[in-house]
């Protein structure tokens, strides 16, 4: 049977369903929910180095080449991080913040960059990462693709490769040398119980098919489909949004077991959106008639005057309606699946990661876009959270709404005096044995109203907090600043460092994670979930697990 859904213009789209399902659920693909069908997938780079970063290029890669590296004028991305959670970070030749923050920038050699990443996917609902791979093996792209694989298996992620052949004119056969001598038997990616799996067989994507100023032919491009089917893959095709009318490469469409065409850069606005969903109807319809299943694209924004120049906030975010506004005509046009187009890329300003929420957040003296440039102040994990709201809507487990449900900014704690209870106990955070003095560790106890199980929180801006003990007057702190996992939580004097200012988030159900700003990782009681008993130390550890979560209440 054919559904008619309704586009918020009141025009009628159809799309077609499997009579099965009730009217606005998402319709049937061609292939049962797998770890892409059904699912909600980001593009993942992992391409940014730094000078002094000691990964194999060991200097600045898309952020800013040359001797200068980043540093006014010189630099090729757009978008400013949140730099708050990475450690270790490395300097540009900006200047400062105007806060005098150091204007410092990450490295996706760094495993602790890569497991923040999809730490952030995990806690924001993110199902599955396609990592790009551009050309043959080298140490670096290996290096980086070893980090996804090991923090997707940490933070319960999966992941896939995908191969992007811009450029790469030997791809026909370079793509299969590599596909088997370094990912599937050096890496052994596929391997990896985090590597994703449809119809039961690994995931590749091969990008750039049809594209324009791309190379191959259909000839070219079919062998190599065919070739990854051959060695048990289910293979996506990246292609243009033309795909379609592209009569002489339907062949190689058609050899696909999914399609994801690319809209990045190609529409703007919310009248953009809705004017582009009746071909993502009739594309679903023409995968489903050819038992093809069918990936849709989003992307909130787009920009890259820093790197190639034009326009500033040429595409703009429109603080987010533009972006819920293409996931709105996908989940109304039954679509199950949905990749977002990017997670990572500040170079073209589409990183849904978290980023600079205004000018004090980036150097004084460069432009780069920031998540207030159309006049709404946005938290620098709205767009995490504004792409988990969505995953919802697309599979179903909320309603079809028009106008995204995304608060701007999530409430912080007021200040005030809490005690803390750990998630997973029930016990409070404690400060052993009542003392008062430098150093003294904090673990959990049963809660008996003393001042040593009470905190005083108070705000630093932002989600930013201090927190002090009412019985000592100290702040908590990590131990020597280390940024080590397992490094104790304690009490101190305060002194304004990093390691004594704590970033509190909420998770669900009216509890937070509380992460230490130095060292990007979160308060925890030791020894896991099982770790129940009165007396079990407090240290930090990278996660957000029921023992890594708080709850914030009056005494």
């Amino acid at each position: 049977m054919r559904t008619q859904y309704l586009n918020r213009s009141g025009q009628f789209l159809l799309a077609a369903v499997c009579s099965a399902l009730c009217i606005g659920s998402p319709a049937m693909a061609a292939s049962p929910v797998g770890d892409v069908v059904g699912k909600l997938v980001v593009g993942y780079q992992g391409w940014f180095s730094c000078a002094g970063d000691g990964s194999p290029d060991n200097t600045w890669v898309h952020w800013g080449g040359g001797s200068l590296g980043p540093s006014p004028g010189n630099e090729t991305f757009e978008l400013y991080p949140d730099i708050r959670e990475y450690t270790p970070l490395f300097q540009t030749r900006y200047a400062n913040f105007p806060n005098g923050t150091a204007s410092k920038l990450f490295s996706s050699w760094s495993a602790q960059a890569v497991n923040k990443h999809f730490e952030w996917m995990q806690t924001y609902g993110i199902d599955t990462a396609a990592h790009q791979r551009f050309g043959k093996s080298d140490p670096q792209k290996d290096g980086v693709a070893v980090r996804v694989r090991n923090a997707a298996q940490t933070y319960g992620r999966k992941f896939y490769v995908m191969y992007d052949i811009s450029g790469w004119t030997a791809f026909q056969t370079e793509i299969k040398t590599d596909w088997t001598s370094a990912i599937v038997n050096n890496l052994q990616l596929t391997a990896s119980s985090a590597y994703a799996k449809q119809n039961g067989k690994p995931v590749v994507c091969i990008w750039g098919i049809g594209v324009a100023n791309r190379p191959g032919n259909v000839t070219s491009w079919t062998d190599v489909i065919n070739w990854f089917k051959g060695q048990g893959c289910y293979v996506i095709v990246g292609g243009p949004k033309d795909w379609r009318t592209q009569t002489a490469n339907l062949p190689a469409y058609n050899a696909a077991n999914m399609i994801m065409p690319w809209v990045t850069g190609s529409i703007s606005g919310v009248a953009g959106a809705d004017g582009d969903a009746s071909r993502i109807g009739a594309d679903f319809a023409y995968c489903n008639s050819h038992g093809l299943d069918y990936q849709a694209e989003a992307f909130p924004g787009f920009a890259w005057s820093n790197w190639k120049g034009g326009a500033q906030n040429l595409i703009p975010r429109l603080h987010g309606d533009f972006l819920w506004e293409q996931f709105a005509n996908i989940r109304n046009q039954g679509v199950p699946s949905c990749y977002v187009g990017m997670f990572d890329e500040y170079d073209e300003a589409t990183a849904i990661a978290k980023a600079a929420e205004d000018s004090s957040m980036k150097p004084s003296n460069q432009y780069f876009l920031t998540l207030d440039a159309d006049g709404v102040h946005c938290s620098s994990d709205f767009y995490l959270r504004l792409t988990g709201d969505g995953a919802k809507m697309i599979k179903g487990q909320t309603p079809l709404v028009w106008n995204h449900p995304t608060p701007f900014v999530v409430s912080g704690l007021a200040n005030g005096t809490y005690k803390l209870i750990v998630r997973h106990s029930g016990l409070a955070l404690d400060v052993k044995g009542l003392s008062t003095t430098n150093g003294s560790p904090l673990e959990q106890w049963t809660y008996n109203g003393g001042n040593n199980q009470r905190w005083t929180v108070t705000s630093l801006g932002g989600t930013t907090y201090k927190i002090v003990g009412v019985q000592s007057g100290r702040t908590l702190e990590v131990a020597g600043s280390s940024t080590a996992n397992g490094a104790l939580v304690d009490i101190w004097d305060s002194n304004n460092n990093a390691n004594q200012k704590w970033n509190i988030t909420p998770t669900d159900s009216g509890y937070y994670s509380v992460i230490n700003v130095n060292s990007g990782k979160a308060m925890e009681v030791l020894g896991g979930v099982g770790a129940t008993q009165p007396g079990a130390a407090v240290d930090q550890w990278s996660g957000t697990q029921f023992n890594q979560q708080w709850s914030f209440q009056t005494p």
